[in-house]
């Protein structure tokens, strides 16, 4: 075992003992269940640490993370995620959050061949085919990968609300309501890009609204 891994071992006992210390029934009220009013979808980056970066406790985010915080209905991981945290754990917030310096959208703007890894970045890469009068007018390479960064994640949102897990929960509760975040790893800031997604996925209803008649999601 590496010194890190015994490392990490160590500073869990720690972790585990101080909390205790602190308030003895935190673990048992924990194992008791999960009861998020969040469900985060960002990228498997190690800077972006979710619950540190928003100060949130165990038990109030419910987390899926993937590279390039790729939003793909085909995909079964992120099917089940969305099914279980919309049907299951009732979350009234889905948040799908980028990162500034993103190694998925630097691959996405210089396309070589990596394997596996061509078929989970084509997404984006169709995200760059969508916008890429916008993003090629750009001749400044940093602001053009940042921008791509803001217009996948508006993107990702909107197949976020495509989803039929998500479409049946809006008619029926007006919940989940669905937020375009960007993390700027060199400021520690999280920013909501102020988009309503519930506009911006209007013009897009006539496609893939599931529910074309009757009251319409806020």
């Amino acid at each position: 075992m590496s010194d890190f891994l015994r490392q990490a071992l160590a500073n869990n006992e720690r972790w585990a003992e101080r909390k205790r210390a602190e308030d003895p029934e935190y673990f048992e009220r924990l194992a008791r269940g999960q009861n998020p009013e969040i469900l985060y979808i960002g990228c498997s980056d190690s800077r972006v640490t979710v619950e540190e970066m928003l100060g949130a406790a165990p038990g109030q985010v419910f987390v899926h993370r993937n590279i390039a915080n790729q939003v793909v209905l085909t995909d079964a991981n992120v099917g089940a995620v969305l099914q279980y945290a919309v049907e299951q754990l009732h979350v009234e917030h889905i948040v799908v959050c980028g990162h500034y310096e993103c190694g998925g959208v630097a691959s996405a703007l210089a396309p070589t061949d990596m394997g596996q890894l061509n078929n989970w970045l084509q997404t984006l890469r169709d995200v760059y085919r969508l916008h890429r009068t916008e993003l090629d007018a750009e001749l400044d390479d940093r602001l053009r990968s940042r921008l791509l960064v803001e217009l996948n994640v508006r993107e990702q949102c909107l197949n976020v609300i495509k989803s039929h897990h998500v479409q049946r929960a809006w008619y029926k509760t007006g919940f989940p309501k669905v937020h375009p975040w960007v993390f700027d790893i060199e400021q520690g800031r999280v920013r909501d890009l102020g988009l309503d997604m519930s506009e911006e996925f209007a013009d897009l209803r006539a496609i893939y609204d599931l529910k074309p008649v009757g009251p319409r999601a806020r």
